[in-house]
């Protein structure tokens, strides 16, 4: 992992500022959701994508009653219904 060289303090309310720099290289916008990990001792920030409950995939991923699941799970699912 590369240090972007930047350092910023927490306030008083725990936000921090990314740069501008650091948002439009990552192509982040006002309003984007942005997902918090933690790993060990160590936290992460990246740009957020739903992801399937089941599989875990990003892609083709659609809300269905308030559950993010994938074109395939659900059509699995609905296969396994038959």
């Amino acid at each position: 992992m590369k240090s972007a060289g930047v350092v910023r303090k927490v306030d008083q309310l725990g936000r921090i500022v990314l740069p501008k720099s650091l948002r439009k290289r990552h192509q982040m916008n006002e309003g984007d959701p942005v997902e918090i990990l933690v790993q060990g001792d160590k936290i992460f920030l990246e740009r957020y994508y739903p992801r399937c409950l089941f599989c875990g995939t990003t892609e083709e991923v659609l809300e269905f009653k308030e559950r993010n699941i994938c074109a395939v799970c659900m059509k699995d699912m609905a296969d396994s219904k038959r």
